[in-house]
């Protein structure tokens, strides 16, 4: 009569398959684990990407025009742009105040500059500027101007808006980056 239970053989076969299920999750776990810090990384950049270029396009799209014929409605270089424009900022609650706003890189981030912007001449000196860093490890900024006669400008003082305002943003370093031309017309937010 035989007696129930495994031979060392068969006991030694099964440590044998489970000794290979557990080397495969293993490894399975391992490159999920991986993959997924890299799909994190990948994905945050994105979101700084995408956030910095909803940003700009508000702060392009809300842009006003001159409130006299003899001011600019922005003051604008090819690597630095100042006006007014709407923006949600600390201390507002939920609704866009009027600000004086400037894009520009310093060092290597791209700053806002901007202050509650006040209708008339000031009395006194006006406080600086608040900056915020919208995105780091920037190179350069390269702004143009869509003029009504259909030539791109590197500078604009004029009352009027121009047409559109391209923003090309550069970033630094062995492997930078890859981040398509911002185009946005002012005044696109408006009825």
């Amino acid at each position: 009569m035989r007696q129930g239970g495994f031979t060392l053989l068969e006991i030694l076969v099964a440590l044998a398959v489970f000794a290979f299920l557990l080397v495969g999750l293993s490894q399975t776990v391992r490159f999920g684990l991986l993959a997924w810090r890299q799909e994190a990384h990948l994905s945050d950049g994105k979101t700084d990407l995408e956030a910095v270029d909803r940003s700009l396009r508000q702060i392009i799209e809300n842009l006003a025009p001159a409130d006299e014929a003899a001011r600019a409605s922005i003051d604008g270089s090819s690597s630095a742009l100042t006006g007014r424009t709407r923006l949600r900022v600390p201390g507002s609650g939920l609704d866009a105040i009027p600000v004086e706003a400037g894009l520009a890189v310093s060092g290597t981030r791209l700053v806002l500059r901007w202050r509650p912007y006040h209708h008339g001449e000031p009395l006194r000196a006006l406080a600086p500027p608040q900056e915020t860093e919208l995105i780091g490890g920037v190179a350069r900024l390269a702004i143009s101007y869509w003029q009504s006669s259909g030539v791109w400008a590197s500078s604009w003082k004029e009352p009027e808006l121009p047409l559109l305002i391209r923003l090309r943003v550069t970033f630094a370093g062995e492997h930078p980056p890859r981040w398509p031309d911002i185009v946005v017309a002012p005044l696109l937010s408006r009825p």
